[in-house]
């Protein structure tokens, strides 16, 4: 994807594609009960189509209107924490208290010796909230300082055993920011994503046209308005307020990445699953380094749901698809947003598919490389290996108990595993004194030409017998 456009959202969408997503967005304002819900969709990385719904005869919001944006803030967070990993200024294995001294005492005592990569994740086992008031619906003054937002004792569980969401720990990845950049943490997010993107809708207070917000009485239909707090050092965990033409871009974004912000890479490294299963198990959600990842109609979405008093909001991306959706509402609770964004993926999904790709033949060929393609055998269970772009590999088992996966080519004439079983692991070329091919290496694993050949290096010797029938 590439960024949206500031135009307004073009007309490609068909026509019954167009009317389906306004179903959705209708009925989800009805019986979501909101004053107002915005939807807008993204594919091929421009903004195709926003609507909205509204209470007000005669009168919808548009995607230039500002909601509150909840926990979506962060999304920002870990993106400005992943570019100091990738500038060489932290590491996520780093813990807190060598980055941002004093977390390791106080109220807060083990804070600091909690990871990065745990506080990203959720595995920190910090506390689900700060300690005190209800810190959404009070003003952030109550808690100064960030001792003030820490429990005693701050964590609740073994650090990296499980997921614990915890708004305080990206109370903490703001401070950390906020110390390695030296200027406060909206300051820094400002210069380094959001006016690089293009954002210039998305604030730490509303600026207008704003919507506001309400609650709405579970058993009447009438409304109180909802309080509208600055939260002080909690704000990483969900101050920001945005628009749905602004969150197109981020969204398309975080499909892509900008080489001014982050790259494509380390995005894709943010949306694998951080705790529990690997991407492969039947997981409905997960979460990755500050993306929510979750299964809904057989699409693997990512992105993150966002809920403040008086809001709620939803951000998703179909890679899939090229599809990514927004959904803004101004009330506490009630419209399913998850699920209508998903649905507004799936809509456009399955009234207009992506079209693939046309097949191109790879521009130019190493000999060397092509030898390599084709049969290949772990043990007796067989396995093609593909040539792909950029000298890349492709290992693909015959057998529905082997192991596959795709391969980077490195400069020093191995590749790396990048999914499954092998990701991280390093292919050999293993060569006969000949200089001929003697077989494959994968992180120890030998593949040969022919199931335990005579002459392969065979992993744990082969009865000399060789081959029988009974």
């Amino acid at each position: 994807m590439t960024l949206p456009s500031e135009e307004s959202p073009s007309e490609e969408l068909l026509p019954g594609t167009r009317r389906a997503l306004l179903h959705r967005l209708a009925v989800g304002q009805a019986e979501g009960r909101t004053p107002s819900l915005v939807g807008a969709v993204v594919r091929g990385g421009r903004l195709v189509w926003a609507d909205g719904r509204s209470m007000i005869d005669g009168h919808s919001p548009d995607a230039d209107v500002q909601y509150r944006i909840g926990s979506i803030t962060k999304t920002f967070v870990a993106v400005q924490v992943m570019r100091l990993r990738d500038e060489g200024v932290l590491d996520l294995a780093d813990p807190l208290d060598r980055h941002l001294p004093g977390t390791a005492a106080g109220p807060g005592a083990g804070a600091g010796a909690l990871t990065i990569a745990q506080l990203l994740g959720h595995t920190s086992g910090l506390a689900s909230e700060p300690p005190g008031p209800w810190w959404e619906r009070t003003p952030g003054t109550l808690r100064p300082l960030l001792d003030d937002v820490l429990h005693e004792p701050a964590v609740r569980h073994p650090a990296g055993r499980r997921f614990h969401y915890s708004n305080p720990g990206f109370a903490l990845l703001g401070a950390l920011v906020s110390r390695l950049r030296g200027q406060p943490w909206g300051d820094a997010l400002h210069e380094e994503v959001l006016a690089p993107l293009g954002l210039t809708r998305t604030t730490l207070s509303p600026q207008a046209p704003h919507a506001g917000g309400f609650g709405v009485h579970p058993w009447a239909d009438v409304m109180v308005p909802e309080p509208l707090e600055d939260t002080g050092v909690m704000a990483p965990a969900g101050q920001l307020w945005s628009t749905a033409a602004d969150l197109s871009r981020w969204a398309a974004f975080l499909a892509q990445g900008d080489k001014a912000v982050l790259s494509a890479d380390t995005l894709a490294e943010m949306r694998q699953p951080a705790s529990g299963p690997d991407e492969v198990d039947g997981w409905t959600t997960s979460y990755g380094l500050g993306l929510q990842l979750r299964r809904q109609d057989g699409r693997l979405l990512y992105g993150h749901l966002g809920s403040m008093p008086g809001f709620l909001a939803a951000v998703l991306v179909s890679q899939r698809d090229d599809v990514a959706a927004v959904v803004l509402a101004n009330v506490t609770a009630g419209p399913a947003v998850a699920l209508i964004a998903a649905d507004l993926i799936r809509i456009v999904g399955e009234h207009e598919p992506r079209i693939p790709d046309p097949w191109r033949p790879l521009p130019a060929v190493d000999p060397a490389l092509l030898a390599l393609t084709g049969l290949w055998h772990w043990g007796p269970s067989p396995h093609l290996l593909h040539l792909r772009a950029d000298r890349g590999l492709e290992l693909i088992p015959q057998s529905q108990t082997g192991r596959g996966a795709r391969f980077r080519a490195e400069a020093d004439g191995t590749w790396t595993g990048l999914d499954g079983y092998y990701a991280g692991e390093k292919l050999r070329v293993v060569r006969a004194p000949d200089g001929a091919v003697s077989h494959l290496d994968i992180g120890t694993f030998v593949f040969s030409r022919t199931p335990y050949g005579p002459d392969a290096d065979i992993p744990g010797g082969l009865d000399p017998g060789g081959w029988r029938t009974y």
